[in-house]
């Protein structure tokens, strides 16, 4: 077990379609699949399972670092109730503080950018908030386009769950249900692990691993269009694959 592995093992994505999205610093993404998935871009990694079939995962430079990069010290619970009201936000951003992208796409080259000038830090803020949430709706796009199912239960983990909001506005701009536990630490997806001598793990997660809450979309599409903007400045810069960007628009259509 890799830690990742671990933590998804904890977090109980482990039938096939199930997915686990770790916001932490940076971004992971870590899901099943019944077959290994071909990856012709080569930004996506499986492991094999403990109950068969494959765990394939991805990890973006992009996250929640940004904010602690633009806004040390500050009260981001405050920030987060300021920026329920720029929805969407008056400018688009891909929120990356170091160089370079991995996932999900490879760009070396890549730096973090804003597409208009922010009246306030709140509108700045709520574009890094939903710059990262519409870097994994794509993580997810392209995941499809690679034929993954992503149908499945959608566990968010990692240190931005504390902000109730952010994962309110995640499940919004991904369209979907998400759903947090209890305790998702890589050592529970261990006792998981340990606990599975003679019984599949699945089996074994799904009565160890507790929900606490399940977050469902606000009603409205007023993210598509921010978030295929970004796709398409994402493709004019040459980061972005023209094909990736195609099934971005299809699925968002």
């Amino acid at each position: 077990m890799t830690d990742g592995c671990a933590a998804q093992l904890g977090a109980g994505a482990l039938e096939v379609g199930a997915w686990n999205s770790v916001l932490g610093t940076t971004l992971v993404l870590k899901g099943v699949t019944k077959h290994l998935l071909d990856d012709p871009l080569g930004v996506v990694y499986s492991h094999r399972a403990p109950h068969g079939g494959w765990l394939p995962g991805g990890a973006s430079s992009t996250g929640a670092g940004v904010l602690t990069a633009h806004y040390p010290g500050r009260d981001l619970e405050e920030l987060n109730r300021a920026a329920a009201s720029r929805e969407p936000a008056g400018v688009i951003a891909y929120p990356l503080v170091s160089r370079g992208e991995r996932f999900p796409f490879t760009a070396p080259d890549a730096e973090g950018f804003v597409l208009g000038e922010p009246v306030d830090e709140i509108d700045h803020y709520a574009a890094l908030l939903q710059g990262v949430a519409f870097i994994e709706r794509l993580c997810f796009d392209y995941l499809d386009l690679l034929g993954a199912p992503t149908d499945g239960p959608l566990t968010l983990t990692g240190g931005a769950t504390k902000s109730r909001y952010w994962c309110g506005l995640r499940a919004d701009v991904l369209g979907r249900p998400v759903q947090l536990v209890e305790n998702a630490e890589p050592a529970v997806g261990m006792a998981v692990l340990a606990a599975s001598v003679g019984r599949r793990a699945d089996d074994v997660a799904a009565t160890m691993v507790r929900v606490r809450e399940v977050i469902e979309p606000r009603p409205g599409d007023r993210f598509t269009e921010p978030y295929l903007q970004l796709v398409d400045e994402l493709n004019r810069r040459g980061w972005l694959p023209a094909e990736v960007a195609a099934h971005a628009h299809r699925r968002g259509a």
